[in-house]
């Protein structure tokens, strides 16, 4: 049953603005016919959420681009989260974490809170690449595979295809308030995908450089798969061979 505006109670707006919320954090950007048919509410009951969500400064609306002409009507739009909206996301202990490295940094020197990062993302390859290996050599399912694992990590993380690429969308991270003042993490975590992945990878956007999604590059034009790089041995030069 599609909710409608008028039937809503005051439990009921919050509980579904939250998960109006947490779908925007998850697979922004997205349009309010997209959340309708995932939320299976009425477009104009989410535009409703959307945009109280919008004046409580937790989303960002943009128009969407289109390459051909539109026509008439509602113009397109599409909604991100801002860094506001990552405050209603499960975030522990971030003060007495971020204290923890300041103090590391202070006493050893920064490149102690670089090892640390280092240290935290190898846990997580222990743990991962289990995973990642059993998905296969196709990219597109490795990827996929380390975006469930880091949204059962909560991360709110997804795959798209770009034509020749891929981007990783994290949607939420739960150590924003410590990456902000420490970006190792964040590059520890580039290089941890791109190790999982077995491809050279860049970062886009960080939530914690004020982007509303952690976004990965991941090119898939002449990637050959992790387990061929590694089997396939260089071949010698003539020169070589003759001697």
């Amino acid at each position: 049953m599609r909710e409608t505006t008028s039937t809503l109670d005051v439990d009921g707006d919050t509980g579904t603005r939250d998960r109006v919320r947490a779908l925007v954090v998850q697979r922004g950007p997205v349009g309010a016919s997209t959340l309708a048919e995932i939320l299976d509410l009425t477009p104009a009951a989410v535009r409703r959420h959307l945009a109280a969500l919008v004046q409580a400064g937790e989303i960002a609306e943009r128009a969407v681009i289109s390459a051909g002409p539109r026509g008439r009507g509602r113009p397109a739009r599409e909604y991100v989260a801002t860094p506001a909206a990552q405050h209603h996301l499960p975030n522990t202990s971030a003060a007495l974490a971020a204290d923890a490295l300041r103090h590391l940094a202070d006493v050893l020197g920064p490149e102690a809170v670089a090892e640390f990062a280092q240290a935290r993302v190898a846990t997580l390859e222990a743990t991962y690449r289990p995973v990642v290996e059993a998905a296969g050599d196709d990219l597109h399912d490795r990827a996929r595979a380390l975006a469930q694992l880091f949204s059962e990590s909560g991360y709110a993380a997804s795959t798209r295809e770009l034509g020749t690429a891929l981007q990783l969308c994290q949607g939420h991270c739960p150590v924003q308030q410590v990456a902000e003042q420490f970006p190792q993490l964040c590059e520890a975590e580039t290089g941890l995908i791109s190790r999982l992945l077995g491809v050279h990878v860049q970062r886009l956007a960080t939530i914690a450089s004020g982007g509303h999604a952690c976004t990965t590059h991941i090119p898939t034009i002449s990637v050959r798969p992790p387990s061929v790089r590694a089997t396939q041995q260089p071949q010698p030069s003539q020169k070589e061979a003759a001697e």
